[in-house]
């Protein structure tokens, strides 16, 4: 499922702001990047199963492995998790409401905390 008027996608911010701002609102990057592209994910275990809400985002200047890189953000989505498989993301998938709602909630945080860093 896609979160296409979240007000993320096409938004930049410097890596280590972004990494900051990620984690306070519980999004983990780990291992998930590499020199041009950047993962984060929230994961949400609901007795429905576990979702991941994902925001990626691609280097617009520098590298992700350097002190500096500006990311553009993309759109974010959610996923179900099915083991052993991995997560799915299509449109045909069911997402509770409520949890999809959680989601907009904290996508909305996090829009709100990079545009007070643009201030």
């Amino acid at each position: 499922m896609k979160f296409d008027n979240s007000g993320l996608e096409n938004q930049t911010v410097e890596l280590s702001l972004l990494d900051d701002i990620m984690a306070r609102h519980g999004f983990v990057r780990a291992a998930q990047w590499d020199y041009e592209r950047v993962t984060y994910d929230r994961k949400y275990v609901i007795k429905e199963g576990t979702y991941y809400l994902r925001v990626q985002g691609y280097a617009i200047e520098g590298d992700v492995d350097s002190r500096y890189a500006l990311i553009k953000l993309l759109t974010p989505i959610l996923g179900k998790h099915y083991y052993p498989h991995g997560v799915e993301y299509g449109e045909d998938e069911h997402f509770p409401s409520s949890l999809v709602g959680q989601c907009q909630k904290v996508l909305e945080q996090v829009k709100r905390e990079i545009e007070k860093t643009k201030e």
